[in-house]
């Protein structure tokens, strides 16, 4: 015969947590890795972006480095050195303006590509990512 659990009374949750919650879930977006992988090979190709292009290949891969970067602090990837390494460059990159110049502004996409691409794999390889494993 097992011992009694004690339960603990737990106060409810008040509106504006409830609010602030469902705000948050309806602004999540999961992570897309075929659509990551199909950016990182646009910006990465032979054939060089079009400057009309640039902008939303460099929105898009913001997203990407935001939901990679939230991936590796959800799983305290920062504790590994490479992965505190990319979780920094990552923010760095993406907190970077796209330079008006385009062949510029590739190089900076080019970097960013990187980064989402490097970091995609290392939290493949320290188990983060179930499908990257």
């Amino acid at each position: 015969m097992s011992a009694p659990v004690a339960v603990q009374q737990r106060e409810p949750v008040g509106e504006e947590t409830l609010t602030t919650l469902l705000a948050a879930l309806r602004a999540w977006t999961p992570l897309d890795g075929g659509a990551l992988l199909d950016d990182v090979g646009k910006v990465l190709d032979d054939v060089v972006p079009g400057e009309e292009q640039v902008e939303e290949l460099a929105e898009r891969l913001r997203g990407h480095l935001m939901r990679l970067v939230d991936v590796a602090l959800a799983n305290e990837a920062g504790e590994d050195d490479q992965a505190a390494e990319l979780i920094a460059r990552a923010r760095d990159v993406r907190s970077e303006e796209v330079p008006g110049d385009h062949w510029r502004a590739v190089g900076h996409l080019r970097r960013m590509a990187w980064v989402v691409n490097e970091l995609l794999e290392r939290l493949g390889a320290i188990r983060c990512l179930k499908e990257y494993a």
